[in-house]
C-alpha cells in the first residue's frame, strides 16, 4: 500500500484536532526526517479549499490556524443535529464584549462609562471562564483598575484570523445582526439607537 499523500494526513488531523491546527503542529506529526515546508503544507490546506467549495463544510482560517467547520449556510439544519440549544447571551453581556473588542485595552469603569450602567462580576466572569477575554495590565491611576484585552479563542470561537477582521461598528449597531450573528434572544436584542464609535486594531 502507497502511502498517504500529504493532503490527505493534513485533512485527516484536521477533522480528528476538535480545533484549529497551525502549520507548526502539522509539521509536529511527521518524524523530523520527512517533516514537509510550511509552503508544502499552506499548498495542501489552499488545495483542500478548494475541494470544498460548494459542501456543507468549509476549511477556515482563524487566529489559531486553520480549522474544518460547517458551513454557515448549512448550520441550521446541522444544529437540529444536538437536542441541547446554544448558550445564549444577554445583552448587557455582548454590549460589554462587544467595547473590550473595539476599545482594548479597556477597564471595568471605562465600560460602565459609556454603558452607562454597572458592569457585574457574573458576566466578566463569563467572558473570562469561556476565555474571551483576558487581564493584559492595569491602568496607570489611583485603584490601577485591570484592564481588559481579548484572547485568541475570541477570535477563533467567531471565526476571525484577527482584529480587523471584526464588522464595521455600523453594521453591528443594526438590530437583525447582532440577533442572528450573536443568537440574542428577541427580548435582548438592542434598539438601533447609536452606540460607541471605535476604531478595531
Amino acid at each position: 500500500m502507497s502511502p498517504p499523500s500529504l493532503k490527505a494526513i493534513v485533512e485527516g488531523a484536521l477533522f480528528a484536532a476538535g480545533g484549529p491546527l497551525t502549520l507548526e503542529q502539522l509539521q509536529e506529526l511527521f518524524a523530523e526526517e520527512e517533516r514537509p515546508e510550511r509552503g508544502a503544507l499552506a499548498a495542501a490546506i489552499e488545495t483542500l479549499a478548494a475541494d470544498y467549495v460548494g459542501r456543507g463544510v468549509e476549511i477556515a482560517a482563524v487566529a489559531g490556524g486553520w480549522r474544518v467547520q460547517v458551513r454557515a449556510l448549512v448550520a441550521p439544519w446541522v444544529g437540529r443535529l444536538w437536542d441541547e440549544r446554544p448558550a445564549r447571551y444577554s445583552r448587557a453581556l455582548l454590549e460589554t464584549l462587544a467595547l473590550i473588542a473595539y476599545r482594548q485595552p479597556i477597564t471595568r469603569g471605562e465600560i460602565e462609562d459609556i454603558r452607562g450602567v454597572a458592569v457585574t462580576t457574573a458576566i466578566i466572569k463569563t467572558l473570562t471562564e469561556r476565555e474571551w477575554i483576558r487581564i493584559v495590565g492595569h491602568r496607570d491611576c489611583p485603584g490601577r483598575p485591570a484592564l481588559f484585552a481579548t484572547t485568541r479563542k475570541f477570535l477563533d470561537y467567531f471565526g476571525l484570523r484577527s482584529l480587523n477582521d471584526l464588522p464595521p461598528l455600523a453594521e453591528i449597531r443594526d438590530p437583525a445582526f447582532l440577533a442572528d450573528a450573536l443568537d440574542l434572544e428577541p427580548r435582548d436584542a438592542p434598539r438601533s439607537e447609536p452606540g460607541p464609535t471605535a476604531t478595531p486594531r
